[in-house]
């Protein structure tokens, strides 16, 4: 599905202003995406269904003690992944690659599995999403090759369409034992980094709409799902950053609300829907405002 040329222009008009008030902000915007990182992996990790809780991430993160028992591997999964995140937003100017992607997977998994850590299925090892049985062992790497030329080759699609098929494809082909899901969102970024946007989140309450994305997808080869969930996250993105960048006070959505003297479902709707240029901050929607 081609992206509609009303959305392509509003993500158009954001990203040149961002990158006219970015210049020089460099400091500022790494302090953002390291605020960011918590909640980025709160919510991956959320959506694969970890049971830590944001506060608990932020814990572990921050090396601070976490006030009930965790398991040693979900205190792993956290801090490995925001190590993955960090590493890809330092490494971003390189193309996505095999290789990379096998990197990033060995570190997302070191410390937790390492008999599977860093390779792709082999020969016996099936998984299951759901009902559906991911592609067989042997096709897997034929399959992520065509999938890495097909989006490095392909100087047509408008960005978000080649990312969002690229991450059908990956999930569909799902490549490892374990960590897919997770790998498969880094990679959203890394190649929103590449392209001089700032990183998405994908969040856990959003789950259900994610996941039937990719139901649509091997049922109807339809994309149109997954590139609304990723334009709608990238301009709440371009929103915050934006709002920050100008040096704007930021107020709680229901605030904005009431200062505009509207309903506050009619405001939160707007802001779900982008049409006002809201963002969210351990998932509270807020607004930046002069």
């Amino acid at each position: 599905m081609l992206i509609s040329s009303l959305l392509q222009k509003r993500i158009e008009i954001l990203k040149k202003e961002y990158d006219h008030l970015r210049i020089g902000k460099d400091s500022l915007l790494k302090l953002i995406d390291e605020a960011e990182i918590p909640e980025s992996v709160y919510n991956s990790n959320a959506i694969e269904n970890s049971t830590l809780t944001l506060k608990e991430t932020e814990k572990i993160l921050l090396e601070m003690e976490v006030s009930r028992n965790v398991s040693l591997r979900e205190v792993f999964e956290a801090k490995n992944l925001a190590r993955v995140m960090e590493y890809v937003y330092s490494k971003s100017a390189q193309d996505i690659s095999k290789e990379i992607i096998l990197l990033l997977h060995q570190m997302l998994l070191g410390n937790i599995d390492e008999s599977i850590a860093g390779r792709l299925r082999k020969k016996g090892e099936y998984v299951r999403i759901g009902t559906f049985i991911a592609t067989a062992p042997e096709h897997i790497e034929r399959l992520l090759e065509e999938a890495l030329i097909e989006y490095s080759s392909d100087n047509v699609s408008y960005f978000i369409e080649k990312i969002s098929k690229f991450h059908l494809d990956f999930e569909t082909i799902h490549p490892f034992n374990d960590g897919n899901g997770r790998i498969g969102r880094v990679i959203i970024n890394f190649q929103l980094y590449r392209l001089g946007f700032p990183g998405i989140i994908i969040r856990d309450k959003e789950k259900q709409i994610y996941y039937r994305s990719f139901g649509e997808y091997r049922d109807k080869k339809i994309t149109r799902i997954m590139e609304r969930i990723i334009s709608l996250a990238l301009l709440e993105a371009l929103h915050k950053r934006v709002a920050y960048l100008k040096g704007q006070k930021i107020i709680e959505a229901t605030e904005y609300a009431f200062r505009h003297k509207k309903p506050a479902p009619v405001i939160l709707n707007a802001a779900k829907r982008q049409t006002i240029p809201a963002f969210r901050e351990k998932g509270v929607w807020k607004v930046g405002i002069k």
